[in-house]
């Protein structure tokens, strides 16, 4: 009997997505991932054949610079099993139906698979935006054409990457140091990072003094007010400074008054009549935010859950992918017809009608190249249900929960809000003191918008003054002179700098997330709380960019790179003419690369000269350091890594080269040991170290001295108090274990049954007891365990589950103890348990390698020490009998090589005659 073909094969990009879909899709269809990509440029020279290299001389590049730009794909290693499995499957079905995700990557990925797959079946294009049964079915009964101007645009944008990248990054690991990289947004990105920093560094802060007041009312009520003029002129704030000098702007009409002249309008002040000559209010309306859009979540993610972008990529991507939410990368502040109905449905439920807004509210995308067809960021379906209802958990709820209430406040009623200024006049001087109350609260019973600046109030705050009327006496219960000094530009988070490439119009939201990630990964920026704090190799790499490819760099050029691509995404655009003027010709990148790389004075780049410091800062094989550029014997001395850029001073980069001329400092001799103590300073801050370095011997005690404590003040009797850490408190009055205390790579800690928890400035290392010790261990245990990306599934032989969690290094897969990388290019949501499985027990067979090669190595140095005892123990008699016998033997093996050496010489004599 002839076997039954299915309707219709239908291939997504996730297993999860996979089993979703063909729940709904029912016996007829058959649904399988494609686990994203099948096929790619070679990742490495590696991955191209040997053959093939020899034959083009592009062929490492991965794109045909000689024809056209063709892209060489290759289909990964661990894809061909996959593309296989797709073919097979294939041969039983009457249509292909591609169903990836609904932008320029899912349209690439179909057309891929098309190419690869050869169907002789039709094929369809389903999309999407979200994981619903309605929306599926109403997906699979409308298919389109593949549109071949998306994937035209997405295969420019990815040679453009490459050309830029595999050209550029060359030239750095030659100039700067290995294993940097450039990229198209990537390299921009670093450089607003970069610029920022400049900006910090050049800062000269600005002092001003005014008053505030403490004032009282009749009746007792109690409100804050500030100096705001004297004598009818304006007194100096911030804003009136400049940056770069730290004095008043020329333009600046105000007065700047000192301590002395605070203190003696203080003085005048306390012995006047307080009156209120001016109050003055306002009503104001606040209408709620669009809905969210890929750049917006990522903006709140870090703002108000204090996600990365990463992760609040990876965490949405599993709410799409479980039918929660609608497609997360998308441009668009559109909300369908369904979706605006049932929030007003949901709102009128929950709040009631006075909260409804009584027109719907539509929003306008103004990002370019938005995709209007696409919805902004909701909850999937109908229903509009809470995280609650759901019964999610952890991240998932979280986000979630911010994406449903800013979705309902977009059809609420605008907030009312009243602000209310008063003047306030006593002698000369004049004060102000503000006020703001909530009328109607509106949306804000859904949804507040989160700030920037940390210390600015969120729009539902309440600060309401007592009421208040002109002529009104008042009496100041306390006035104090107030020091200000301006504070430098703020650096930029992920949450700002995300919205500042997507103001300039660089990069897409979409790839906001990896491009944030991928400049921790290569070193360019650290992570200091929430700032994004870029490296002394940043500013090497900007400066080397800046100063010979200066347009590859530019804001304003990178935007209309991005313009070309989207005019190629409508149909617009033509390919070809701009990979052939962006890549060839004498303007060209390759042809300038080729021309500057000899003109690159690698020592010149890598030496920054930054404004205040008079030593030479330089960026070298080892990181950054600082000289006193002496031209015989130049010191040099590593910049701690916990020092940034922008806080490096003349002061600091003295006190490193002198402290390095002057070598390590001599504490004293440890009592019992008898060696010498020394104070050293590396490249992570100062250091004590027992004894001296001693080539091939054992190495020295070395304990970090914390940040907390200053170097210069630790003496020998300090010293051997930090050197004997760890230090034992007593036993855990729960476990009866050990609680000790050290000093470890990240500073002091207290330790208990493998417990790790790090002391708070107010700590001292030297002086904890056993029950503030207790106190933080608490907290320790408190704090949940890393929550994880995804759950892949039970491992087959133990039944523990096996997960994908994010860390410092990337994100990776975890079963028991043991961790295996996830290798780079592979999307996280596209990993399935027999992948993870593959990594895990490679991982698990190197481990074992490592542990056998160390047992050998082990086995081997005591074979050895055994047969050095062993000689050791031999008689007199025996040791000369050993010494004749070796004796004889090397007379033997050298009678044989002058008999073979003579043979060897007849042997050509006779050839030679």
């Amino acid at each position: 009997m002839a076997k039954k073909k299915l309707k219709a094969l239908v291939i997504v990009e996730s297993p999860a997505k996979a089993k979703k879909i063909g729940g709904y899709l029912g016996s007829k269809y058959r649904v399988l991932a494609s686990m994203g990509h099948v096929r790619d440029l070679p990742a490495k020279a590696s991955d191209v054949p040997s053959e093939f290299k020899k034959k083009h001389k592009w062929a490492t590049l991965g794109v045909n610079t000689e024809s056209e730009f063709e892209p060489y794909y290759l289909v990964p290693k661990e894809k061909k099993k996959t593309v296989k499995e797709l073919k097979d499957a294939l041969k039983d079905a009457e249509e292909l139906i591609l169903a990836t995700d609904e932008d320029r990557e899912g349209e690439s990925i179909g057309w891929h698979l098309t190419e690869l797959l050869k169907p002789k079946v039709p094929v369809k294009r389903m999309v999407f935006s979200e994981i619903t049964e309605d929306a599926i079915q109403e997906a699979i009964a409308n298919p389109r054409e593949l549109d071949l101007n998306l994937v035209s645009a997405q295969e420019t944008r990815r040679v453009l990457d490459r050309l830029y990248g595999f050209t550029l990054s060359p030239l750095l690991w030659k100039k700067v140091a290995r294993g940097l990289s450039a990229g198209r947004v990537q390299s921009v990105a670093v450089r607003i990072l970069v610029q920022r920093e400049l900006e910090r560094l050049a800062f000269r802060s600005g002092t001003y003094w005014d008053l505030k007041a403490l004032l009282k009312t009749s009746d007792g009520a109690e409100f804050e007010s500030m100096l705001s003029a004297v004598g009818g002129k304006k007194v100096a704030s911030g804003k009136d400074f400049d940056e770069s000098t730290g004095k008043l702007k020329a333009d600046a009409d105000v007065l700047l008054l000192n301590e002395q002249q605070a203190d003696e309008l203080l003085e005048r002040v306390k012995k006047s009549d307080w009156t209120v000559t001016s109050v003055e209010q306002r009503l104001q309306s606040r209408k709620p935010p669009a809905p969210f859009t890929t750049s917006t979540l990522q903006q709140e993610g870090n703002r108000k859950l204090n996600m990365s972008a990463r992760e609040t990529m990876q965490v949405a991507q599993r709410l799409y992918e479980d039918g929660h939410i609608t497609y997360m990368r998308t441009d668009s502040v559109n909300l369908s017809n369904e979706a605006i109905s049932a929030s007003r449905d949901r709102i009128e439920d929950l709040y009631g009608k006075d909260y409804l807004n009584p027109e719907i509210r539509r929003f306008d995308t103004k990002s370019k190249g938005a995709q209007e067809a696409h919805e902004a960021i909701r909850p999937a379906g109908k229903s509009m249900k809470t995280a609650e209802e759901i019964g999610l958990k952890g991240q998932q709820a979280k986000l979630y929960a911010m994406i449903w209430k800013r979705t309902m406040a977009t059809q609420m009623e605008e907030a009312k809000l009243r602000f209310q200024t008063v003047t306030i006049t006593a002698d000369n001087a004049e004060f102000r003191a503000t006020g703001r109350h909530v009328e109607f609260p509106g949306f804000f019973r859904a949804y507040v918008e989160g700030v920037d600046d940390p210390e600015a109030a969120l729009d539902d705050s309440e600060s309401m003054l007592p009421p208040l009327e002109e002529n009104q006496a008042l009496e100041a219960n306390q006035v104090d002179p107030l020091k200000h000094e301006t504070k430098p530009p703020a650096r930029y988070t992920e949450a700002t700098i995300v919205r500042k490439l997507e103001s300039e119009g660089v990069g897409r939201p979409s790839t906001y997330a990896s491009i944030i990630g991928t400049i921790q990964d290569r070193g360019y920026v650290k992570k200091s709380g929430s700032q994004l704090v870029p490296t002394f190799t940043a500013l090497a790499v900007t400066r080397l960019l800046e100063q010979f490819f200066p347009n590859l760099v530019d804001l304003q050029f990178t935007a209309a790179m991005e313009q070309e691509l989207d005019d190629i995404a409508v149909g617009e655009g033509d390919r070809l003419p701009y990979l052939n003027q962006f890549y060839r010709g004498k303007e060209g990148l390759d042809e300038q690369v080729k021309s500057k790389e000899e003109t690159i004075d690698a020592r010149e780049i890598c030496t920054l000269n930054l404004e205040g410091i008079e030593s030479a800062v330089r960026v070298g094989r080892y990181g950054p350091y600082v000289t006193d550029g002496a031209e015989e014997e130049p010191v040099s001395a590593s910049i701690p890594d916990n020092i940034a850029p922008a806080d490096l001073t003349n002061e600091l980069a003295e006190k490193l080269i002198r402290q390095k001329s002057e070598g390590p400092k001599s504490l004293g001799m440890h009592p019992e040991e008898n060696t010498p103590i020394y104070k050293l300073f590396g490249p992570f801050g100062p250091y004590l170290q027992l004894g001296d370095v001693i080539e091939d011997g054992p190495k020295p005690k070395r304990v970090s001295i914390p940040k907390t404590v200053d170097p210069d003040t630790i003496g020998l009797e300090e010293a051997l108090k930090y050197l004997s850490l760890p230090r034992f408190l007593g036993e855990h009055p729960e476990t009866g274990k050990k609680v000790n205390a050290g000093i470890g790579r990240f500073g002091p800690y207290v330790l208990h049954d493998k417990v790790y928890k790090s002391l708070t400035k107010d700590d001292d290392i030297l002086t904890i007891e056993l029950p503030r010790a207790v106190e933080l261990l608490k907290q320790a245990r408190q704090r949940s365990a890393p929550t994880p990306i995804r759950e892949l599934g039970k491992h087959p032989e133990d039944e523990e589950t096996v997960a994908i969690f994010d860390g410092r290094y990337g994100p990776y897969v975890k079963h028991g103890k043991i961790n295996a990388t996830i290798p780079k290019g592979y999307e996280v949501e596209n990993v399935v348990l027999e992948q993870a499985l593959e990594w895990l027990e490679a991982k698990a067979a190197k481990k074992g390698t490592k542990k056998k090669a160390a047992k050998k190595k082990t086995t081997k140095k005591s074979a050895g020490t055994k047969a050095k005892k062993t000689a050791a123990k031999k008689t007199p008699a025996k040791k000369a009998k050993a010494a004749a016998k070796k004796t004889t033997k090397k007379a033997a093996a050298k009678k044989k090589t002058t008999k073979k050496a003579a043979k060897k010489k007849s042997a050509k004599k006779k050839t030679a005659e």
